[in-house]
């Protein structure tokens, strides 16, 4: 059975891992592919980490 591909909500690359986590001031949620989660949690302030969506 194949693996469920979902959309990264910042690039919209699928991604069988996603990552929810905060990266501004306005702290909503969002569920971002591995690319973007390295890029929105380096060095930023407002990063919070909410756990991982693995396709199953």
């Amino acid at each position: 059975m194949p693996k469920k591909l979902k959309p990264c909500e910042k690039c919209q690359t699928l991604a069988t891992i996603r990552y929810r986590i905060q990266h501004d001031d306005t702290q909503k949620w969002w569920l971002v592919c591995p690319l973007c989660w390295e890029q929105l949690s380096k060095d930023n302030p407002y990063y919070r980490y909410g756990g991982t969506w693995k396709a199953k």
